[in-house]
């Protein structure tokens, strides 16, 4: 049984969908450039559901390497582009806990009109559109693996997202859940973070890999493949984990 560990989700009220709405997708830059297979499972999962899906070409990134730099300037000519680019969709599908939340909780930090401010907040998580929105849970997807799931910060902290990825999983057939020690405790990745701070982002990444080692599971799932990444590399150094597979949660969806 999958148990939600506790949290405090912010309060939200979320929009009605309309069978047939088109839907954009936005797909990260950096899971564009290396890790396309989330984008093209995101579409695949959301088409066979139903939902039509435009992905607008124009798109590049949310802003967020510049706004955690400090270079808010810099990040607000990235931001405005990603207005236009979306601003004429109800519903934004984003396959990203962190990029999500830079959207919807941050767009607002660097530039607090109204056009920009009411972009942002039709950004929804791919799992949280599934339940919140769709009223999902069951994707009728199969895979017969132990998985354990990592709850990234940008997720859980700033969209109160723990629960919909939890609730997709637990009616995954034939899945095992394998609960992870401390599932709230960061990664390390943190973005930039992890280059300005590289010991201190191995360290935390360590500390999580021998949390997962402890679960037994095969396969790590996350809402973002960011974290993915860095605990991938991290697991694919140690002996007892070089065996686990990350993979995006999209992926796990997609699985028939």
């Amino acid at each position: 049984m999958i148990h939600a560990p506790q949290s405090s989700p912010p309060p939200r009220e979320y929009p009605r969908y309309e069978r047939g709405q088109r839907v954009a997708l936005f797909v990260p830059c950096y899971m564009d450039q290396f890790y396309p297979q989330v984008g093209q499972a995101t579409a695949r999962l959301l088409t066979r559901l139903g939902v039509p899906v435009d992905f607008p070409e124009r798109q590049t990134c949310c802003g967020q390497p510049a706004f955690n730099s400090g270079y808010w300037e810099e990040a607000a000519h990235v931001i405005h582009h990603c207005v236009r680019v979306f601003r004429d969709y109800r519903f934004i599908v984003c396959p990203s806990g962190s990029c999500t939340a830079m959207c919807r909780v941050f767009f607002g930090h660097v530039d607090p009109s109204d056009e920009v401010v009411a972009v942002g907040s039709r950004v929804f998580e791919l799992t949280e559109f599934l339940v919140e929105i769709l009223g999902v849970t069951d994707v009728g997807a199969r895979f017969p693996h132990k998985v354990t799931m990592h709850s990234g910060c940008h997720g859980r902290r700033e969209l109160g997202l723990v629960e919909p990825p939890l609730a997709l999983l637990a009616k995954v057939r034939d899945l095992t859940y394998c609960e992870l020690p401390n599932i709230e405790e960061c990664c390390g990745f943190g973005g930039t973070f992890s280059v300005k701070m590289p010991g201190t982002s191995i360290a935390m990444g360590r500390t999580k890999v021998e949390n997962i080692a402890k679960t037994g599971a095969d396969v790590v799932t996350s809402v973002d493949i960011s974290c993915l990444m860095h605990v991938g590399g991290i697991m694919r150094r140690d002996p007892r984990t070089k065996h686990v597979r990350a993979m995006h949660i999209a992926e796990i969806l997609d699985s028939q």
